[in-house]
């Protein structure tokens, strides 16, 4: 048998090379092979034996068909000349080679399907890798960003939340956020998507079958395709290949689902195989499917007129195509929730991503509906990813637990929102082109007490996702605020909202993205809030303890050289002594969980309850010890005031402090 280089392809190919078969020849060839009516025909295939054999049949074959063609001519003439009527022995002649030519297409189909199934093996484990050392670099990137963005969610501060009483459980039950849930870390890189699609460079195309099986696979489509065979050739060759498609897919873990099934999946274990298609997906587009088309490019490519080529194709991989689009589909139209957002936004990133590799692998115009399935899905999870950041806005406003965190501490709303809105801002550059609207705000002048006023004129310059932003944090500072009339003691509700206030503004300063959406100028509003709390707080408190140690009052006559009333001085170190007593005792128990700003809040009630105190004690301490049992009345030497501050906010009775400075 000739080599591919040296006969071209073609019918006529074969036969220019050895055009001596003639037509009864070509029968007895044809019916040798008959698989039915001989034991060796049905236990041997002639491609896999003398490869002269093989030869010899496809020009037995050649023969066949233009003997069929020439006689088909002399019919036509014969019937313009009036016909005299057909011999008998014509007719009989062609039966035979109709006949051999049915017989000669069984054949050739049964080889056809013999070759396919022999060279068709599972795709290599190491080709199923769309780019190995990009993915390792996506992978490295993209745990990085997520690490990042929680990374307060399991710091110390996390720690000292559990460690405050625990009711975070009881918060938890009544809240519709499902705040026990760590935000979701991100399986794909953090998004860098555009509006326009990319090259397609990233397709690999691979050879599925040898070359000369391929050849062969080609000399025999040519011949079945020319006897009007067409749409069983393609049938042999779509129930073969579809079957080596389906083996690929369970090797990239596929699953056949259908859309109820996926939407009834748990969402631990739907995210876990969205992680898994976004991977299969672009193995299966850029390799797998693109390797398809290319072999049947191979073997159809140029027979006959009609696109063969592309019919083959699309009827081998439109089924797994299809299963496998439907679970992108299932998941754009699933019940939305605000911890599918990154996951939504990964398969969004990697569909776009994949949207020129689909429009190149599925041209033909055959291919329609794969490209507006895909189409179509890129623009539901865009709506889905516009509804959920609109859902979760509500919920944080709506968020409705009723219990107060013990100690005042930083409440599992603002962790979760704070680390969702942290993570919202590293997919910027998608979310930047899905999100084109403002928030629907209140308004001073709407008078509903549920919704915080917002007015965007100050913003104007900020693209809608940086409102949107700015709008979850006004939205989750109104309702802390909500919660803080929770507390009956003033000064918790204070210190409340300072911490949580301060640990907005660390979580914006502690992500460059978010702080540049956010802005220097509405950082500085929140910084000036939680400034604020931390002033109400300490007046409060310390105005009444301070109140204690004023002048006014002690002095017999109104004058001040008259003399000191004992028992008005008396009442007054009693009355400080208690007051003190009372915030040492109770403020203990609260919580400043960042230790700069605890710091910070101790040193500035030093600064004004030590001096106070120092100035009164020298200058009424001669009257107390002159008198009897002194001690009732000076309980606090300033150094055991200095000492007792450092038990401030640490969110455990003081015994325990008192225990923690003797080791």
């Amino acid at each position: 048998m000739a080599s591919p280089e040296e006969t071209g392809g073609g019918s006529g190919s074969w036969s220019s090379n050895n055009n001596n078969i003639d037509l009864e020849e070509a029968q007895k060839i044809i019916l040798r092979w008959d698989s039915s009516a001989s034991e060796e025909a049905r236990e041997k295939m002639i491609f896999d034996g003398d490869r002269h054999e093989a030869d010899r049949y496809l020009l037995a074959v050649d023969e066949i068909q233009r003997s069929m063609s020439s006689a088909s001519i002399s019919a036509t003439a014969a019937a313009a000349d009036g016909g005299n009527g057909e011999d008998s022995s014509k007719d009989q002649a062609q039966d035979k080679v109709n006949s051999a030519i049915q017989i000669a297409m069984a054949r050739l189909e049964d080889e056809f399907r013999n070759i396919l199934l022999s060279h068709t093996a599972p795709i290599e484990e190491d080709a199923l890798t769309d780019n190995p050392a990009a993915a390792a670099a996506e992978s490295s990137s993209s745990t990085s960003a997520a690490e990042s963005s929680t990374a307060a969610a399991e710091s110390g501060e996390e720690d000292r939340l559990s460690s405050s009483g625990g009711s975070g459980s009881q918060v938890l039950e009544e809240t519709n956020l499902n705040l026990s849930d760590p935000i979701p870390r991100t399986g794909s890189s953090v998004s860098n998507s555009s509006g326009s699609y990319r090259s397609t460079s990233s397709i690999k195309e691979l050879d599925l079958i040898p070359e000369l099986a391929v050849y062969d696979l080609r000399s025999i489509a040519e011949r079945m395709i020319s006897a009007g065979y067409l749409r069983e050739c393609i049938q042999v060759y779509g129930s073969v290949r579809k079957s080596a498609v389906d083996s690929s897919f369970r090797r990239l873990g596929i699953e056949k689902l259908s859309i109820g099934d996926i939407q009834r999946l748990e969402w631990d274990a739907l995210e876990s195989k969205i992680r898994r298609w976004i991977r299969a997906a672009k193995v299966c587009v850029r390799i797998l499917f693109a390797s398809e088309k290319k072999l049947c490019e191979q073997i159809f490519d140029g027979i006959e007129t009609a696109a063969v080529d592309e019919a083959c194709f699309v009827e081998t991989v439109k089924g797994p195509a299809v299963q496998l689009f439907n679970f992108a589909e299932a998941v754009s139209i699933s019940r939305r929730s605000p911890e599918k957002m990154f996951k939504i936004l990964d398969l969004h990133d990697a569909l776009v991503d994949l949207m020129p590799d689909i429009e190149s692998v599925f041209d033909a115009k055959s291919a329609d509906s794969i490209r507006v399935q895909a189409a179509e899905i890129l623009s539901r999870l865009a709506e889905a990813a516009r509804g959920i950041l609109s859902e979760f806005e509500n919920a944080v406003l709506r968020e409705p637990s009723k219990i107060p965190v013990p100690g005042g501490t930083i409440h599992p709303l603002t962790r979760y929102v704070m680390n969702y809105i942290s993570l919202i801002s590293d997919y910027k550059q998608t979310l930047i082109e899905l999100i084109m609207s403002k928030p629907s705000t209140g308004s001073r002048y709407s008078g509903d007490p549920t919704t915080p006023d917002m007015e965007f004129a100050e913003l104007e310059s900020k693209p809608p996702l940086a409102l949107h932003l700015i709008w979850i944090i006004v939205i989750l500072q109104f309702n802390l605020d909500g919660k803080s009339k929770l507390y009956k003691d003033v000064s918790l509700a204070h210190l409340f909202m300072m911490n949580n206030v301060h640990y907005i503004v660390q979580k914006v300063k502690g992500s460059m993205e978010l702080r540049e959406m956010i802005g220097d100028d509405y950082l500085r509003k929140l910084t000036g809030k939680f400034r604020q709390s931390a002033t109400n707080y300490q007046r409060a408190t310390w105005v009444g303890v301070l109140y204690c140690l004023r002048d006014e009052g002690l002095h017999v006559s109104g004058s001040f050289s008259s003399g000191v009333s004992k028992s008005a001085l008396r009442e007054r170190f009693k009355s400080f002594n208690g007051m003190f007593e009372e915030v040492h005792r109770t403020q203990a128990t609260w919580l400043i969980p960042d230790t700069q700003l605890r710091e910070e809040l101790r040193i500035s009630i030093s600064e004004h309850l030590i001096p106070a105190y120092r100035s009164f004690l020298g200058r009424f301490r001669s009257h107390i010890e002159s008198g009897r049992h002194p001690e009732n009345y000076i309980k606090y030497s300033v150094e055991d005031l200095e000492s007792a501050v450092l038990d401030f906010f640490e969110g455990c009775p003081v015994s325990q402090h008192s225990r923690k400075r003797s080791q």
